[in-house]
């Protein structure tokens, strides 16, 4: 890459002089630390836990006692004293849950096989797990010095994967199976595995340690393992040692490569600075760990001014980091509460604000839309959740929050209620009263309106490409929708599927053309590039004219410009207008422009439903297990839609087959288009809503 290329990168979206500056010179600093750190690597490995003073005098003996004994600090309630109390809570709200949780650990002890993000389950061998085998390609990665490693090798592999493998966040599935059972197995299989993990990858060597953000998230599961084994026979003396210097080498190597940046920072710098903050909190025993507490939570609240915006969205345009985040703030906040360590009140509001934001946006069948990107990441994954399931972030947030709006009523208590808050947590949870059902919301900072009302919901999305202006996980989807009624989806953002292990898929999956918007002569909204799948323009800059929300009627009006880098310059504006009372969206597309154009006007369906075109030219979409169905009725267009093959993902790795229908329309700017979106209980006939679009079909016969 040429010095051109990376500065024409890095300033990229809203960059100052001064700000470039101080990048420019932050980057040599870090060569020049990367220098020194290549150097000294065999001793950094060698190394032993740098303790403090007070705990380096003590014996071998007297320092395991010491841990096993300490009361403070505390880790999280359902992990505390090896989960004892917790554990015969599970056995009575959670037994179908406690079931399978035995059976999951018993595949990872017996036969090394267990869930990787949406790929489903995976097997490493009989023998010792190769921690560095792609479980995509079958091709290892090298142990080269971390910041050598080439992450972009277009050979199938994908880095993604093996950092999920090496998050070790299944050790914690070992570790509550063995807080429930005492069963040695499981106690013993998570020694072998972190002794295997810890040969294979030296301090600093290979593509576990490449990225701060995955050592960081790394050690938080370790933390928690080690809640749970601290008391396990296998426990020794050498193996504390090992477990410290482990725990040490993370902190000192995540100190050494913070992943920020002076121009833009994200989800990658704060996961570095929680997990130093969980590291300082939870092993106040290592000499570093009063800096790494404090560095920690000075950066991580600075980073929620910085990425939270005022609405509580994240600023990545993304729901799925989103989720991310609002994990790593909520867990982080309530270890810092629980070990006297205190975080500003108007931390906490915000905090509340990014969980209403969830709230506002789920579905009504409790799914997420994944808007932007979504790799299917959590912290601390105490049960693996797919990509568009947030609402468990919810209901931990009404308990600690004890806010009842935030209660949702057709979901259970989820398990994380037990094991982060405690028995307490899900008595309070179980104790608040069902709050108010969502109503049409606006968020104007993020971009996002939900247009709702009982079973009927539609989100508009007009947000940019995120991180101001420059845009890595942000997709060309402006002015796109997403429906779902009658209790069922219809109308879905597609996801992501993959990232690096098939560049192709990557960048189809965050086209103009895989979501529900207009357009125009087959150009993409933001410029993208397929060999830079973490960079997308943000040439389109959506903003909303306006927004009036009332008992009976919602309106919103928004634009984008992203087609002015035609000849002749283009805005799309639409207008969505929701009818409560008569249950029916009205889209209207103004293509205002001049000039002859391919306009393409398509919607995007969930996987599994069933479509038609009927010769009025109405799409007929149904879902054949509920029987509800949506009526898409277009005007202003002379042909018949066409459906187009496309996939959807909901989980990181997995993919679906799905439907889109398309409208491409050859014809001159100004040009408007519109559709009804009129939603069908099952066994509700079409007759009895007739009235309601035959005006509207009567007008697309007159125009065509």
């Amino acid at each position: 890459m040429t010095i051109f290329t990376k500065m024409k990168r890095m300033l990229r979206g809203e960059v100052n002089a001064r700000t470039a500056a101080l990048e420019t010179r932050r980057r040599i600093e870090v060569s020049l630390a990367r220098r020194s750190e290549r150097a000294g690597l065999s001793q950094l490995d060698r190394q032993p836990a740098r303790l403090s003073d007070q705990f380096s005098r003590l014996s071998a003996a007297e320092l395991l006692a010491h841990f096993r004994s300490r009361q403070r600090p505390e880790f999280f309630p359902g992990f505390a004293g090896g989960a004892r109390q917790p554990a015969a809570l599970h056995q009575t709200l959670f037994r179908d849950e406690r079931a399978q949780l035995t059976i999951q650990a018993t595949r990872i002890a017996n036969a090394h096989c267990w869930s990787l993000l949406g790929l489903g389950e995976k097997c490493f061998g009989a023998g010792e797990i190769d921690w560095n085998l792609d479980p995509l390609s079958g091709l290892d990665w090298p142990l080269s010095y971390h910041a050598d490693v080439n992450l972009f090798r277009n050979d199938g592999s994908d880095v993604r994967v093996v950092w999920e493998l090496n998050r070790l966040a299944h050790l914690i599935t070992l570790g509550r199976a063995y807080a429930i059972t005492d069963d040695p197995t499981f106690s013993a299989e998570f020694f072998r595995q972190v002794a295997g993990w810890r040969k294979q990858n030296p301090v600093g060597r290979g593509v576990n340690w490449n990225c701060a953000m995955e050592v960081a998230l790394r050690a938080m599961n370790l933390l928690a393992a080690f809640e749970l084994f601290l008391r396990a026979p296998q426990m020794n003396e050498a193996e504390l040692a090992e477990l410290l210097k482990m725990f040490d080498q993370h902190g000192a190597h995540i100190r050494r490569n913070l992943e920020f940046s002076n121009i833009a920072t994200s989800n990658h710098y704060l996961s570095d600075v929680a997990g130093l903050l969980w590291l300082g909190v939870m092993l106040p025993e290592l000499e570093a760990a009063r800096d790494w507490r404090e560095f920690g939570l000075r950066e991580l609240v600075n980073e929620m001014d910085k990425q939270v915006l005022p609405d509580g969205a994240d600023y990545e345009a993304s729901t799925g980091y989103h989720r991310l985040k609002l994990e790593l703030f909520l867990y982080s906040f309530v270890l810092c509460h629980l070990n006297g360590t205190t975080v500003e009140e108007k931390y906490w509001n915000k905090l509340r604000g990014m969980i209403g934001y969830v709230h506002a946006y789920l579905r009504p069948d409790g799914r997420a839309p994944l808007i932007g990107d979504s790799d299917s990441g959590q912290a601390l994954p105490i049960v693996r959740r797919a990509g568009d399931d947030h609402a468990y972030v919810v209901a931990l947030g009404a308990a600690v929050f004890q806010e009842p709006r935030f209660k949702i009523a057709s979901s259970e208590p989820p398990e994380e209620l037990l094991w982060i808050l405690g028995e307490r947590g899900v008595r309070d949870y179980e104790s608040l009263s069902l709050g108010e059902t969502p109503q049409s919301q606006a968020f104007p900072d993020a971009g996002t309106y939900v247009l709702r009302n009982d079973d009927l919901y539609l989100l508009f999305n007009t947000s940019g490409s995120g991180v101001n202006g420059r845009g890595s996980h942000g997709h060309n989807d402006a002015l796109s929708i997403e429906v779902s009624a009658c209790g069922s989806a219809f109308i879905v953002d597609p996801g992501s599927y993959v990232y690096t292990a098939d560049l192709k898929a990557r960048h189809r999956f965050r086209s103009t053309a895989y979501h529900s918007t207009v357009e125009i002569d087959g150009l993409e909204q933001n410029t993208t590039d397929e060999q830079a799948p973490f960079i997308i323009g943000n040439e389109a800059a959506p903003r909303v004219i306006s927004w009036e929300s009332g008992p009976e009627t919602d309106v919103v009006i928004a634009e984008h410009t992203g087609y002015q880098r035609l000849p002749h310059l283009l805005t799309h504006r639409r207008t969505v207008r929701f009818e409560k009372r008569q249950r029916f969206w009205k889209i209207e597309d103004e293509l205002l422009g001049e000039g002859e154009h391919d306009f393409s006007f398509r919607f995007h369906f969930a996987p599994g439903l069933k479509l038609k075109v009927r010769p009025d030219g109405i799409i007929e979409v149904c879902d054949k297990m509920s029987g509800a169905r949506l009526l898409i009725v277009p005007s202003g267009i002379s042909v018949l839609g066409a459906l187009e093959e496309r996939f959807s993902s909901r989980d990181y790795g997995a993919k679906s087959p799905s439907i889109s229908v398309c409208w491409t329309v050859r014809g001159s700017a100004p040009l408007t288009a519109s559709f009804v979106l009129l939603p069908l209980r099952a066994g509700q006939e079409v007759a009895i809503t007739h009235k309601l679009f035959a005006g509207v079909s009567r007008e697309r016969k007159s125009q065509a």
